[in-house]
């Protein structure tokens, strides 16, 4: 069992097929199966073992996937890093990973990634082979001495008899996002990352007689682009249209181009979508080839949810997962009125239940909040060489998110908010969420973020940081008297601060620690 049999079965049955799509370049199986190979064989060459580790910097472009399956097939783990590290930062994670080799994208003048990558690769001596992806194969290397992956890959055959995996061997190690500490890099197995890509069969009806069009806005070096976008077209024989960084107009541009049938994204992404519409556009052209819209990362607001219905005619699916857990826990039923405010049903194989801190049940009722914990075959093998850190995480096959949620009558889960989120006011426990909520539903705010912050009595006193719609006029002022009418006395925004934009990680989460 190989994650990179994804690739090599589509390729078999479909060779002539589009696999990937970047402006006017576009890749069949054949193609990217054979390019590969010559990955693998580069590997091989170079002396790299089944069980070594392989980093790759690659934003949204073929080189990535070409990479990451190349790795796969030679019998090696994938250690994706995110497109935004400086040199220190990734110096850290090719020396937490154990990386043997680094694959880096030259990247622009306001991203040099092949600089950072430089500077971070010559910190870490057991990472031996450094390869500089540019976007023109045959162009010199920007980094001086440094060899470049055209280069590096001339004369290798495109054939390559992949290293058979077990299914407990690790494919992936993806990074957290160190909201508290060091990152950590979860390991997940073949078993873990095939699983969960096939399962896109049930939660999407995903067909490889009729396959989809994906849009890739969804940073693929992220576990919800590469499984649910690349590795979940590539079960299925699907065509996965890229866009190395998301804007709005451009993504609207490709999804009718393209003919785009399958979207996921973050909610900011669909909150962009819709504020890049122009008053009076006919989307009708977009919404007669969309077939699913799924979101996930954070918390959907429900307006959103609701104007995305109203002018693209296509209801947003729900869904909920983690890095640790490959990462699709639940889905909201494919075919169904999904439940607003839910994140679904845990997905085939997957158990799901709110636990406490003790790791105990939670109470039954729908009023009863408690930390999700899953188990299942997505739940990752530990976390890299932190051994105390995964007993802390897993416990009897059951991974604790630190997510709060609820469930209904019939097992719907609907997230609270991250326990770490949480803020304390004066004993109470308020959810950020349900604030921002509310907030969203005033007509001048056009996103908001709630944070805790410190108090002298209370400990902590509730803050909203929030966008306005163009052309609004509302003082901070006038939300808070408009809060004051909303919630309880203990819950209403005392503070407000008017934005023109809130900080986002690369996947388009708000970075909520760099709000104070």
């Amino acid at each position: 069992m190989n994650l990179a049999s994804l690739l090599e079965n589509s390729a078999r049955d479909f060779a002539d097929r589009d696999a990937v799509v970047l402006g006017d370049t576009r890749l069949n199986y054949a193609q990217v199966n054979g390019a590969a190979n010559q990955v693998a064989n580069l590997l091989v060459e170079r002396g790299i073992e089944p069980g070594d580790k392989v980093a790759l910097t690659c934003p949204n472009l073929p080189f990535f996937t070409i990479v990451y399956y190349g790795i796969l097939k030679a019998g090696a783990t994938v250690v994706p890093l995110n497109v935004l590290l400086k040199g220190r930062e990734i110096a850290y994670h090719l020396e937490d990973s154990d990386a043997k080799a680094y694959f880096c994208f030259e990247g622009t003048a306001d991203l040099p990634m092949a600089k950072e990558g430089s500077v971070g690769f010559e910190q870490v001596a057991g990472c031996e082979s450094f390869f500089v992806i540019t976007a023109d194969p045959a162009a010199a290397s920007p980094i001086e001495g440094a060899e470049t992956f055209g280069s590096a890959l001339a004369g290798k055959a495109p054939a390559f008899e992949t290293v058979a995996a077990d299914s407990s061997d690790t494919a992936v190690i993806l990074y957290t996002s160190g909201t508290t500490g060091q990152p950590k890099g979860a390991e997940l197995t073949h078993s873990n990352m095939i699983s969960n890509a096939l399962s896109g069969e049930q939660l999407f009806g995903a067909d490889s007689a009729n396959p989809d069009t994906y849009l890739c806005v969804l940073p693929l070096f992220h576990s919800f682009g590469q499984t649910v976008i690349q590795n979940g077209a590539f079960a299925f024989g699907g065509t996965v249209v890229m866009l190395p960084r998301f804007e709005a107009q451009a993504a609207l541009g490709l999804m009718l181009k393209e003919k785009v049938t399958f979207f996921a994204g973050v909610p900011t992404m669909y909150w962009g979508l819709l504020g890049a519409l122009e008053e009076g556009v006919d989307v009708s052209a977009l919404a007669k080839n969309l077939r699913i819209a799924a979101a996930g990362g954070s918390a959907l607001p429900g307006e959103v949810h609701k104007n995305f219905k109203e002018r693209f005619g296509v209801t947003i699916l729900e869904g909920y997962g983690l890095s640790e857990t490959s990462p699709v826990a639940s889905f909201s039923p494919y075919g169904e009125e999904p439940r607003v405010g839910s994140i679904g049903l845990p997905i085939p194989g997957v158990e799901m239940k709110l636990i406490n801190d003790d790791w105990t049940d939670t109470a039954e009722g729908e009023e009863s909040v408690g930390e999700i914990a899953i188990k299942g075959p997505n739940v990752m093998k530990g976390y890299y060489d932190r051994p105390d850190a995964t007993a802390e995480a897993i416990h009897d096959g059951w991974f604790r998110s630190g997510d709060l949620a609820r469930k209904d009558a019939d097992g719907f889960y609907y997230i609270v908010d991250r326990s770490k989120d949480m803020i304390l006011r004066g004993g109470f426990n308020i959810y950020p969420r349900e604030i921002e909520e509310v907030l969203l539903s005033h007509p001048d705010v056009s996103l908001a973020a709630v944070i805790g912050v410190p108090h002298e009595s209370h400990g902590e006193e509730v803050k909203a940081v929030v966008i306005l719609e163009e052309g609004a006029s509302v003082t901070a002022e006038e939300l808070v008297a408009w809060g004051k009418e909303q919630f309880a006395a203990y819950k209403y925004p005392r503070i407000v601060e008017i934005v023109d934009a809130l900080p986002m990680t690369a996947t388009g989460k708000i970075l909520k620690r760099e709000l104070s």
